[in-house]
């Protein structure tokens, strides 16, 4: 029984796709068909019934589960704009690979008369990336869905790695940057990781009852937040494409001479380090004097290296 726990809203809708098309269906051919069990199946009727759909189960030879006679599903309810909003929100859950919706979407296309176009795309790998790397969003998402504990290598912005135990809670786009929030087992208490610092993640067979609500979330958040320094950055007139590339509206003010100041709070390391020795000349003036004083100190130890 491999989809106990599939979506339950594809599945109460594809049980009446099913019924809208045979007449009666018996619980054990649904139960087959979905992988769940019987008394799963009950417990959909019974939520189809209090929603208001008209489905009933008759016991004896040729019983089963029906709709009522005459009822059918009247898409014309819905405007022209919201059936395409309907689907643009499916196909938006599609390209995120959520499980079961490629069947909804499909039966909705063809309830609603509408040809299906293939206008989103969600990959979150970076371009160029092996496939190994396209699956981790996947594999993060089935670990949240089913309370699984994952364990994987966390690369600090110090550059220190460390190896956690976590209790998956959600994944959350931020400042152009994916992270996972969660509860680690190895620290004992609420973290949050930037996704792409994470490897080897491993999803074990181990079950949590969650423990991380919403606010716990938030000071997770907050923690994170603790070592961020007040950044000031000029930026030349030709690293313009890297200024509206990498950094939003707020953080940009554009000088007279074409140059760029960039405003921001960031997490002192070498991951700054990094980041800030890659504009090479385009950079022309940093602020505080001790991350301009770590980038000179990096700077002549490059230079000892490579002479």
């Amino acid at each position: 029984m491999v989809r106990e726990n599939a979506m339950p809203i594809s599945r109460h809708f594809e049980i009446v796709y099913m019924l809208l098309h045979r007449k009666t269906i018996t619980a054990g051919e649904l139960a087959q068909h979905f992988e769940v069990s019987t008394r799963t199946i009950y417990r959909d009727i019974d939520t189809l019934s209090a929603a208001g759909i008209p489905v009933y189960s008759s016991k004896g030879k040729g019983g089963g589960i029906s709709l009522l006679p005459g009822y059918s599903f009247n898409a014309s309810l819905l405007s022209g704009k919201e059936k395409e909003d309907v689907l643009m929100a499916l196909q938006m859950l599609e390209a995120t690979a959520y499980p079961g919706i490629e069947a909804v979407l499909l039966k909705f296309v063809s309830l609603f008369k509408k040809e299906r176009n293939n206008w989103l795309e969600v990959d979150f790998s970076p371009w160029g990336s092996g496939e190994s790397s396209r699956f981790v969003f996947q594999k993060l998402r089935k670990a949240i869905v089913n309370h699984h504990i994952i364990h994987f290598w966390y690369y600090n912005s110090a550059g220190q790695a460390s190896r956690r135990s976590v209790e998956p809670v959600q994944l959350i786009f931020k400042a152009k940057a994916w992270y996972l929030a969660g509860y680690c087992l190895s620290s004992k208490d609420s973290r949050i990781f930037k996704i792409n610092r994470m490897r080897d993640i491993e999803v074990t067979d181990e079950h949590y009852e969650p423990r991380m609500e919403a606010q716990a979330i938030k000071e997770a958040e907050k923690l994170e937040g603790q070592d961020l320094v007040e950044v000031k950055l000029r930026i030349s007139a030709k690293g313009a494409y890297r200024v509206y590339d990498e950094f939003p509206d707020p953080m940009i003010t554009a000088n007279s001479d074409g140059s760029y100041t960039v405003r921001g709070e960031f997490s002192i390391g070498l991951w700054l380090d990094s980041y800030l020795l890659s504009f090479g000349t385009l950079l022309e003036e940093i602020s505080p004097e001790s991350l301009r004083n770590r980038l000179l100190s990096q700077l002549s130890i490059l230079k000892n290296r490579l002479e």
